[in-house]
C-alpha cells in the first residue's frame, strides 16, 4: 500500500507527522514497530510557494487587458504583411492605414458577434510562467508551436529551480505591468507580502 507521508525532522531525529492525514495514517493503518520503506526527498518551502502566488496575484490586480478584441499577435501579423507589401512597391503608409482600417472591421465584427475580453486568471499565471521562460515547446497537428508552462507543482520541481522560476515571474510582472504602479520590485514584493498577510 503506497501512501504519501509528510515528516518534519525533530532536533533529536526522530520524524513526526507533518499533516494531520500522515498522523492519521501513522496512528490508524500502522501497528506498533512496522516497519516503513520509503524514498525521501525535502518539499519545496510552502510559505515560498505562497510568496510566488501573492506575487501573482498582485500583478493580477494591476493588469487591466488592453487592445479590444484584436491580439498583438494578429496586429503584428496584418501590419507585417502590409510593409512587405509596400517592399515591392506602393506606398507603405497608405498600406498600412488601410492594414489598420481592416483590423478594426475585423475588430468591430468580433465585438458585435459577441467576443469580449475577461480576465482569466489560469490564462495569465500560464503567460507568466512562460513569459520567465519555464515552458516546453509543443508542436501541434498544423505544425505550429505552442509554449506550454510547466508544472509548478511541489513534485515537478525543486527549491532551487523555484526561486529561479520567482525571479524570472518577478522581471516579467515589473516589466509588464508592476513597473507602472511602483518605484522598485522591493516595493511591489513588499506589496505583495501584504496582500499575502491579508489573505492569510
Amino acid at each position: 500500500m503506497a501512501q504519501q507521508l509528510q515528516l518534519i525532522k525533530q532536533s533529536s531525529g526522530i520524524l513526526i507527522p507533518a499533516t494531520p492525514e500522515t498522523s492519521d495514517f501513522l496512528h490508524s493503518k500502522c501497528k506498533l514497530g512496522a516497519v516503513l520503506e520509503a524514498d525521501f526527498r525535502q518539499l519545496r518551502n510552502p510559505a515560498f510557494h505562497r510568496k510566488f502566488f501573492a506575487l501573482l496575484n498582485l500583478g493580477f490586480e494591476y493588469w487591466e487587458p488592453t487592445g479590444g478584441a484584436i491580439s498583438s499577435n494578429e496586429r503584428r501579423l496584418v501590419t507585417g504583411y502590409a510593409k512587405f507589401l509596400a517592399s515591392y512597391g506602393g506606398s507603405e503608409g497608405a498600406l498600412l492605414d488601410a492594414a489598420e482600417q481592416y483590423l478594426e472591421q475585423v475588430g468591430s465584427r468580433r465585438v458585435t458577434n459577441g467576443i469580449s475580453i475577461c480576465k482569466s486568471f489560469d490564462a495569465y499565471r500560464a503567460w507568466v510562467i512562460v513569459e520567465a521562460g519555464h515552458y516546453d515547446a509543443i508542436q501541434l497537428p498544423d505544425g505550429t508551436l505552442r509554449k506550454h508552462p510547466r508544472s509548478i507543482a511541489f513534485a515537478s520541481m525543486d527549491e532551487l529551480e523555484f526561486q529561479q522560476l520567482y525571479r524570472a515571474a518577478l522581471d516579467v510582472l515589473w516589466r509588464w505591468i508592476l513597473s507602472r504602479a511602483f518605484r522598485s520590485q522591493a516595493e511591489a514584493e513588499n506589496a505583495a507580502a501584504q496582500l499575502q498577510s491579508y489573505a492569510g
